[in-house]
């Protein structure tokens, strides 16, 4: 998913993140750029899902046609001993 960048959070989603005090999942923010479509974003997504465990929680959209997107996957034990597997950039 060489379109996708790891961006900043909007507030909302920092809440809902720090509310999980389970611990019991991992989440990552990601940009998807205006040129990425919805179609080409919903495959790409579907396969980080497929492959690597990462279910989308949220989307916003911006006027300028880029998305955020946060993604969560359950932690393993191994996850929780090393770093976190990210999606593919």
């Amino acid at each position: 998913m060489s379109a996708l960048h790891r961006g900043r959070m909007p507030a909302a989603w920092e809440d809902a993140v720090k509310a999980d005090l389970s611990d019991d999942y991992e989440w990552i923010p990601l940009r998807l750029p205006p040129d990425v479509t919805r179609i080409s974003a919903s495959t790409r997504l579907s396969i980080e899902a497929e492959y690597r465990g990462w279910e989308l929680t949220r989307v916003r959209l911006y006027t300028d046609g880029s998305r955020r997107v946060l993604l969560r996957r359950k932690k393993t034990a191994a996850s929780r001993m090393d770093a976190p597997e990210q999606p593919a950039q």
